[in-house]
């Protein structure tokens, strides 16, 4: 099938990290272009249009407030529903960098307990245009993504409306992949691989 439906795609992703780190700015940032900085800690889930490499796509973004104490249920809800996720520090916060990366290992966990290899993940350090306040190094995010398999980004939503824009589509590109992963049947070369190690076991047994 070759019409414009064919290059449609859905997808649902999560935008997670503590209180203050810029969620909801970076969500409203690519959504609109602009930048607002003050937000009051309210669950929203947007739906958009956006067109990646000639594909159009329909992103649901749950922008989900932080709660330490936060329902267990309404955690599984929102893994359930994701097919990705933006984890979201300030270079500027510590502990928001350190809940990161506690929640990579959660997600990766609870995801495997649903049998899926690869969970796309991308980590966001926001706040670029604070320098004067950084706490975290972009090694250490960069070091974070290696070490877990995600992607890596470090923003400025208030400055910087390309940068958003890439760690989106980035994280969309990793949606994709794990997508092809999943339908792709065993190719040629697998299958003659495992004839041949079948008829080869064959032929050994009967000698």
């Amino acid at each position: 099938m070759t019409g414009p439906s064919a290059l449609k795609m859905e997808a649902n992703i999560v935008m997670l990290g503590t209180d203050s780190v810029g969620k909801s700015a970076l969500t409203v940032r690519f959504l609109t272009r602009r930048f607002i900085g003050e937000y009051g800690d309210i669950e929203s889930i947007y739906t958009h249009n956006v067109l990646v490499d000639g594909r159009e796509i329909t992103l649901s973004i749950w922008d989900s407030s932080h709660s330490e104490c936060c329902e267990t249920s309404l955690q599984e809800r929102r893994l359930q529903w994701a097919d990705g996720f933006v984890l979201v520090y300030s270079i500027c916060d510590r502990s928001s960098f350190n809940t990161v990366a506690k929640m990579v290992q959660h997600i990766k966990a609870a995801k495997g307990l649903q049998g899926a290899e690869k969970v796309p993940i991308v980590i966001v350090g926001n706040k670029r245009d604070l320098q004067h306040r950084r706490t975290v190094t972009s090694e250490e995010g960069r070091l974070l993504a290696l070490t877990t398999d995600c992607q890596f980004y470090e923003v400025s939503a208030a400055e910087n409306y390309h940068g958003v824009l890439v760690a989106f589509h980035g994280l969309v590109g990793r949606i994709r992949e794990s997508r092809l992963a999943v339908r792709k049947p065993a190719g040629i070369k697998g299958i003659v691989k495992s004839m041949s190690a079948v008829f080869g076991r064959k032929r050994t047994d009967s000698l």
